[in-house]
């Protein structure tokens, strides 16, 4: 199977909103924090290993408790997993904190600053 094929950008959705729903809807640990949203699933084509990359609306402290309460629940979640994703293997979540999100605010924010001490030109 190649790296990009179609069948494994569908499984890559499918666990994508599956891990997304089983950590809003199940999982009870107060460390992970409400705003927390699965970004990206990269599954393995042999389907034996899951980078989740986890994007947290908060502050650095908030962002890594919710990543070690991730981790902790790492075997409950697949457990979940395989029970709503019918795969021959279930794939070993990997949990990375992603700031893509927070990066891309903040770009705005900078470049939203720069347009307002540009004054338009008059002609």
């Amino acid at each position: 199977m190649r790296k990009n094929s179609i069948k494994l950008t569908k499984i890559n959705n499918e666990v994508m909103r599956a891990l997304s729903n089983i950590i809003h809807t199940e999982i009870k640990d107060p460390r992970i924090n409400p705003m927390t949203s699965v970004v990206a699933a990269e599954v393995s084509p042999d389907l034996k290993v899951c980078k989740a990359y986890i994007s947290v609306l908060g502050d650095e402290k908030s962002q890594q408790d919710t990543i070690k309460g991730l981790k902790s629940a790492e075997g409950y979640i697949r457990t979940l997993l395989a029970k709503s994703v019918n795969l021959r293997n279930t794939p070993q979540i990997t949990f990375i904190s992603d700031q893509s999100i927070e990066y891309g605010v903040n770009m705005s924010k900078l470049i939203d600053e720069v347009n307002a001490d540009i004054e338009p030109e008059e002609d």
